[in-house]
């Protein structure tokens, strides 16, 4: 009914040795304590924050038990944990002298090193040592030694280490679970994929070595192998959650929304509803212009994450879609009172204004989006348009020397001042700068015939533009 541990306790509750322990102290004991005995007070002392008494049971116990690394280890921790690192160090010097394979020693020394700063110390130790071990102590020197590569920033390194610790372990799940962050943290996705292919091709059953198969090709852009290396993935665990998402997040890449739904659903039957999983069906479904739908999915993910301003500006976005500007501007509001330094809501707002012809509110909009971001070139397209279509030309051209000022000369700019100017009768003035914009970017001439088709009409304004064309 009872294991081992439960008899001890019976036999040797830790009240009675402490007692015994006091007996040892005051020269009274008679007989010796064992081992394990000494190791349990220590212990005791240790984790009930009795420092002192901690390390005077060490000393203790080393007499009695001069070759014991458990006792020597013991107290190196302590002295570690109260920042004694010379005496720590000294101590693991003494255990080292007659036993050098003790693997918590070891990795006692490189965490004194590590709280010393002693950062590449602590690298070159734990390289070294591991050379001297096998097996599953060899191992974990490597993990140590890669999270002592983080410590120095040398990224690569801890991908090495960790290809190491596959090439003795391959289904390690920490190294498994590391490596494929590491390797695209170092631009070593390539060889990422000749490790993973290697490692599902010795043991096809490892799902972490095939989920970061797929992420590597998913890094590397390659989504149809991704998805293969998913698919995969959740035929060894169908119930691998981030298999399914990023296997989801391929088929959105491919534009297979159906098949991005079809994953989605699943997650959801096997996971908890999350607000991403919501959020990736709600965007699948207004790819395929099924606006309700992506508005139903939107809607659950709002539910979950009431206070995340992006899910409103994206319901907003598929009511403008529709042109239904009044629940649009209602979303966006939404949004903006959740989030109220976002120009893009700003922008938003006013463009829906303006289909609704409210141009002196759309301004106002607009004018914000300008003092919210005015470092941002399209803020200042969006007021300057604006002004333009409330025929407030005089304004229009100063808010244009400001846009210049903020943002620099841009052929944006020229466009839309020479179209102020025609309508202001400066055709002359208009020309220059039509001309400007045509000889720093012809791809943006829209922004010139889409204010007023009807200026490509004028003979001078045609002219200018085929020659440049013909250019």
């Amino acid at each position: 009914m009872y294991d081992d541990d439960d008899m001890d306790e019976e036999r040797s509750p830790i009240e009675e040795l402490l007692a015994r322990f006091q007996e040892i102290k005051d020269g009274n004991a008679i007989g010796m304590m064992d081992e394990d005995d000494y190791e349990r007070i220590i212990e005791h002392y240790f984790q009930n924050n009795h420092d002192t008494e901690a390390l005077l049971a060490c000393d203790i116990g080393h007499t009695y038990y001069p070759f014991s690394s458990s006792i020597l280890v013991l107290k190196a921790e302590i002295l570690t944990q109260t920042q004694k690192y010379g005496q720590a160090l000294k101590t693991l010097d003494e255990l080292e002298q007659y036993d050098q394979a003790n693997l918590g020693a070891v990795l006692l020394r490189a965490d004194v090193l590590l709280s010393q700063a002693k950062y590449e110390v602590a690298a070159q130790y734990l390289l070294e040592r591991s050379e001297r071990f096998d097996g599953k102590e060899k191992i974990e020197i490597l993990l140590e030694l890669a999270d002592v590569y983080d410590e120095c920033e040398d990224y690569e390194d801890i991908y090495k280490t960790l290809k190491k610790v596959l090439a003795l372990e391959p289904r390690n799940e920490e190294a498994l679970q590391k490596v494929s962050f590491w390797a695209e943290f170092t631009n070593q996705l390539q060889d990422s994929v000749a490790l993973h292919l290697q490692l599902t091709q010795e043991d096809p059953y490892s799902t972490l070595a095939w989920f970061n198969l797929g992420a590597a090709y998913q890094g590397l852009k390659d989504f149809e192998k991704a998805v293969d290396a998913y698919e995969y993935c959740v035929a060894i665990d169908e119930k691998f959650e981030f298999a399914y998402r990023n296997l989801a997040d391929a088929f959105m890449r491919l534009k297979q929304y159906d098949n991005a739904l079809e994953v989605l659903q699943k997650h959801l039957e096997i996971g908890k509803p999350e607000d991403v999983i919501f959020e990736a069906m709600g965007y699948c479904w207004e790819k395929q212009k099924n606006f309700s739908l992506a508005r139903h999915y939107y809607r659950q993910a709002a539910k979950l994450s009431p206070e995340d301003d992006v899910i409103f500006y994206k319901i907003g976005e598929t009511y403008a879609r529709e042109h239904a500007w009044e629940k649009a501007i209602k979303s966006y509001t939404t949004a903006l009172d959740l989030n109220k330094e976002n120009a893009t809501y700003c922008l938003a707002i006013g463009n829906c204004l303006m289909e609704m012809n409210a141009t002196n509110e759309a301004l106002l909009c607009y004018l914000n989006a300008v003092r919210l971001k005015p470092m941002v070139k399209t803020t200042w397209l969006a007021l300057i348009k604006g002004l333009y279509i409330a025929q407030l030309y005089d304004e229009a051209l100063t808010q244009l020397e400001v846009a210049r000022g903020n943002c620099g000369h841009k052929a944006d700019f020229d466009y839309l001042q020479a179209a102020v100017l025609i309508e202001m009768g400066k055709t002359k003035e208009a020309l220059l700068h039509l001309e400007n914009g045509l000889s720093t970017s012809l791809t943006k001439l829209k922004l010139f015939t889409q204010l007023n088709p009807d200026f490509i009409k004028r003979t001078n304004v045609a002219d200018l533009i085929s020659k440049y064309k013909k250019k």
